[in-house]
């Protein structure tokens, strides 16, 4: 299932927030970490609904990903 645009635009930036609070660092490079996750592609793609996930969820498998390639 694709979810409409703009929720997913919504979805983004709650998943975005919570990586900065998380990880206490800017919005800014919060964004950077999220667009460059692979979950960022399949939500983008409507890949396994991903978007249905909490931002918690969401933000703590970014942030996993994120430590793997660092």
């Amino acid at each position: 299932m694709k979810a409409d645009k703009d929720i997913l635009q919504l979805k983004y930036s709650s998943v975005i927030k919570v990586i900065a609070n998380k990880l206490q660092i800017t919005l800014r490079e919060a964004m950077t970490i999220f667009y460059n996750s692979s979950i960022y592609d399949e939500m983008r793609e409507g890949i396994s609904d991903m978007h249905c996930r909490s931002d918690i969820y969401l933000a703590d498998d970014i942030i996993l990903e994120n430590n793997k390639l660092t």
